[in-house]
């Protein structure tokens, strides 16, 4: 057996001129959630095409359970489960006839079809619907059986392309469950450009930013690297924004009420400090000041012009 049930060494992919994904390297182990993270055009899309062998790279390998996806492409697609981001869902028919069907496309032996279909639902939380047609359901339960087709085959690695995008809060937390439930024994690849969803569901991290690898290690590396590029502050005679605008290191002043503004600051200012010695100066009558952590785009900054040499824990 394989240490990882994912290996990719210096992929590469070019559509015409442009390269989407450039010198992408990563390892991933046999269970636990792994977020890809990048924003809108990032390459996050074209990796996992060439990950689930829906596309052939321009160059690289990609090993899973140390099967070569180009020179074995069906042997490494039977251990792989993939939900895109528009779920490859029939509406016109029910539960069971679309699981049912996945199944035979899986190659499930035919006596053992409805006992796997009847597993999967249950895990998935859908046999109450299972005479229901798809396109009568809400929203997270179509999404739920999109994870069903996916996990029907038991595969060892699960990929899942924004999975709680367009849900409502309640139904995005019934996802989330779903998936670390499902990553319990087996590999999950979530891949969103929401870093909340990304913080909420992963143990480990891959960012990718113009179609490089920009980060990649722990969440919690992460979130401790993370640097603060604004702050929220309440005071009870708060001065104009021209005046907080006119303090050293103030890229953006945002007032969220009378009395609290977020203060947008250069990474490299100690701007809290600051306010504090002129609020007392000035009279400004602080009550609370609070640092937030950067935003997706400050953080892409910050880490595409750093070298990481962490790798995922495999």
């Amino acid at each position: 057996m394989q240490d990882n049930i994912v290996k990719i060494e210096g992929l590469s992919h070019r559509y015409s001129k442009d390269w989407a994904v450039q010198d992408i390297s990563f390892d991933i182990n046999r269970n636990g959630i792994v977020g890809l993270l990048g924003s809108n055009g990032a390459g996050k899309s074209t990796t996992m095409n060439i990950l689930c062998g829906v596309l052939s790279q321009t160059r690289g390998r990609v090993l899973i359970d140390g099967i070569d996806m180009r020179e074995h492409p069906e042997d490494a697609k039977k251990r792989i489960g993939f939900l895109p981001q528009n779920a490859p869902l029939y509406l016109e028919q029910t539960v069971d006839e679309y699981l049912t069907y996945c199944a035979h496309l899986r190659l499930i032996d035919k006596r053992k079809i409805k006992a796997a279909v009847d597993v999967v639902k249950e895990r998935c939380g859908v046999a109450h619907f299972s005479n229901r047609l798809i396109g009568n359901l809400s929203g997270g339960y179509r999404q739920r059986v999109g994870i069903a087709q996916a996990i029907i085959h038991r595969p060892l690695l699960v990929v899942l392309d924004e999975p709680t995008n367009g849900l409502d809060p309640n139904q995005i937390l019934e996802v989330r469950q779903l998936i670390r439930e499902i990553a319990a024994d087996r590999a999950v690849i979530f891949s969103s450009h929401i870093l909340s969803e990304i913080q909420a569901t992963c143990q480990d991290i891959i960012m990718i930013e113009g179609g490089k690898i920009v980060f990649k290690d722990t969440m919690d590396t992460f979130n401790n690297y993370i640097e603060p590029d604004s702050l929220v502050a309440t005071m009870e005679n708060p001065p104009s924004a021209g005046e907080l605008r006119s303090i050293a290191g103030i890229k953006e002043v945002q007032f969220l009420s009378d009395k609290t503004v977020r203060l947008r600051f250069e990474p490299t200012a100690d701007i809290a400090e600051h306010i504090v010695e002129t609020s007392v100066l000035r009279k400004w009558r602080l009550r609370e000041i609070a640092l937030e952590k950067s935003s997706l785009d400050a953080i892409f900054a910050q880490l595409s012009n750093k070298t990481f040499k962490s790798a995922v824990p495999s």
